[in-house]
């Protein structure tokens, strides 16, 4: 199972132009109601791409730890923390992933990716209450057009909407 738990700006922006994610902290602290930390614990492995990896390795602590984590690029990288490397179409990845329960899909190009190969099966979308006007996009296109399906939405005193789609197979 390949699943997104996202967060994006009212406009579609997941990051600043810069790759900074700052803007996140307006709807902080997040608390279990939010339904991260139980996502996250149902996950094994985790595909990011290139940006997101160069992110959370400026985090304080690597928060992956006990998790197989594979990095999308086609440039070279140092990997840490047991990481690993992949340049290719994600649909030859799959065969690497066996095994995997629920895999988490973070990163733009990444997602886009997964989504135009058919592979998404379920999506958390956080709606953070502000617009910015650029930066990086949720969807840049290229992912094509997939039907999804209300499973559940909630809203916090913050602002935060959060909205729970399955994605609709034909």
């Amino acid at each position: 199972m390949f699943s997104v738990f996202i967060a994006a700006s009212l406009d579609g922006y997941i990051a600043r132009v810069d790759g900074s994610i700052d803007f996140l902290q307006i709807v902080h602290p997040l608390d279990a109601s939010h339904g991260y930390d139980a996502f996250f614990s149902s996950v094994d492995t985790i595909v990011v791409g290139r940006g997101t990896y160069d992110t959370v390795l400026g985090f304080d602590e690597w928060p992956y730890t006990g998790k197989r984590v594979i990095v999308l690029t086609s440039r070279p990288v140092e990997l840490r923390h047991g990481a690993e490397s992949y340049a290719g179409p994600v649909a030859e990845l799959v065969p690497r992933l066996a095994g995997a329960t629920r895999i988490y899909v973070d990163g733009a190009n990444v997602i886009r990716q997964f989504f135009a190969a058919g592979l998404i099966d379920d999506i958390v979308l956080s709606i953070i209450p502000i617009v910015l006007g650029k930066g990086i996009r949720l969807f840049p296109g290229g992912e094509g057009e997939h039907r999804l399906d209300l499973e559940s939405q909630r809203s916090w005193p913050s602002g935060l909407v959060q909205i729970r789609y399955r994605v609709r197979r034909p």
